[in-house]
């Protein structure tokens, strides 16, 4: 009897880890879907600028309009969903999604477009929080591996917008958007079985106590962590500023400095966001080898010498610059992440969605002011301001820490 119980559990423990492994593979893949949709927006700026006559100013409000969208929604929608389980949210999401694409390739007005890319905004900000919990109940314990998975297809999904844009929009023009609304469609058809399996799996919610007042790091004043809360959100906003310099007008960069063609200008631009996946993979492992203060003190201050250059290089040392400032600026937002919830321990969902949602909006807010600016001057004078923005990780010296302190106060004991 013990072993056929024995061989029960295993049977059990198996099927629950094949059901697992294709929950996180479909949640992963309609990630790189979803953000494939997303990054195809900043991709055809270039087409609608050209097609509808607009400047950068109009550019930017686009940007905002996706990005600002996405992360006041993004908090709310996680919110309500931890008190009222939607395990079909993500379908419904996705739908929104789907609609701004279609949208998207008929809209001939810049109304039309920022409807378009609200919708868009929408859809993001429903599928982001709501998929990223169902990784959390598929990792069978091991949540890191599984927000890892979950991580690297929306990552690789936003480095192939750009390839999308270049080999399919710019030869067949807006209308061709309709097509790639297709991978809408594939995305809700794997965001069915996952709700299906999210509504059986589902653990009842019980009464916590969710509003009690939160508790800082022991060791820490809730001063000190108040302060170190505050230094962090001004790095996510010199980050996310420079890195919307290159997501929304790199490509007006290579084309206006160096006369590129737009589909060479797409294919830069596929080559920086694929440096900024690599980039935001390595820097758990690495914050976890080191400590996550050390990696945001080499991704924000480090990046300041390339920074400065890319302004004054020509095109091929422009490709290799943006490459490395994409590889070192990416490992800054989980080891930021990271740190921050091990300031206030036990509020890591809180957290995630307040950083989250603030980098979306700085993304936002920087794409409508740089192209604010660049209209006022030049669009090489927006990276010769915003080659300054890395000097702001100087701040790094105010953060505490965290190893110190929690050697410091911890007892010892048995494995330590």
């Amino acid at each position: 009897m013990a072993n056929v119980g024995a061989q029960s559990t295993q049977r059990a423990t198996q099927a629950r880890g094949a059901t697992v492994v294709g929950i996180l593979a479909a949640i992963s893949l309609s990630h790189l879907l979803n953000d494939t949709m997303q990054s195809l927006i900043p991709s055809i700026y270039p087409i609608l600028k050209s097609s509808l006559n607009l400047n950068f100013s109009q550019i930017g409000l686009i940007a905002l309009t996706l990005q600002l969208t996405a992360s006041l929604l993004q908090p709310v929608v996680g919110i309500y969903t931890d008190r009222r389980p939607m395990p079909y949210s993500l379908v419904g999401g996705m739908a929104f999604s789907l609609v701004g694409l279609l949208l998207l390739s008929v809209a001939s007005t810049l109304a039309a477009i920022l409807f378009a890319a609200g919708l868009i905004g929408i859809g993001s900000a429903v599928f982001h929080p709501e998929s990223s919990r169902v990784a959390r109940m598929a990792s069978g314990g091991r949540h890191g591996l599984a927000q890892s998975v979950f991580q690297v297809g929306g990552n690789l999904g936003s480095s192939l917008g750009p390839l999308l844009a270049a080999f399919i929009v710019v030869p067949h023009g807006q209308p061709s958007l309709a097509w790639c609304a297709l991978l809408a469609v594939a995305a809700i058809v794997l965001l069915v079985r996952v709700g299906r399996w999210s509504a059986e799996h589902r653990p009842r919610t019980a009464k916590t106590a969710a509003t009690t007042r939160w508790e800082p790091r022991p060791g820490l004043s809730r001063r000190r962590v108040i302060v170190a809360l505050a230094v962090l959100v001004v790095l996510i906003f010199s980050k996310y500023f420079y890195l919307a310099s290159l997501n929304s007008y790199y490509t007006f960069y290579l084309i206006s400095r160096f006369g590129v063609s737009v589909r060479s200008a797409q294919i830069h631009l596929f080559v920086f966001l694929g440096a900024v996946a690599a980039g935001t993979i390595l820097g758990g492992p690495v914050g976890d080898r080191i400590g996550p203060k050390y990696v945001i003190w080499g991704s924000i201050l480090g990046v300041f010498p390339f920074t400065f250059a890319l302004p004054y290089a020509n095109l091929f040392w422009t490709g290799i610059l943006t490459v490395v400032i994409g590889l070192i600026l990416a490992s800054a937002f989980s080891a930021i992440l990271v740190y921050a919830q091990e300031l206030v321990p036990g509020r890591v969902g809180t957290i995630g969605g307040l950083f989250f949602g603030f980098a979306f909006g700085m993304a936002g807010l920087g794409a409508a002011a740089l192209g604010r600016l660049a209209d006022l001057t030049s669009i090489e004078y927006v990276y010769r301001v915003c080659a300054y923005l890395p000097l702001i990780g100087m701040l790094t010296a105010f953060l505490p820490d965290l190893d110190h302190q929690a050697t410091a106060h911890v007892p010892a004991g048995p494995g330590r």
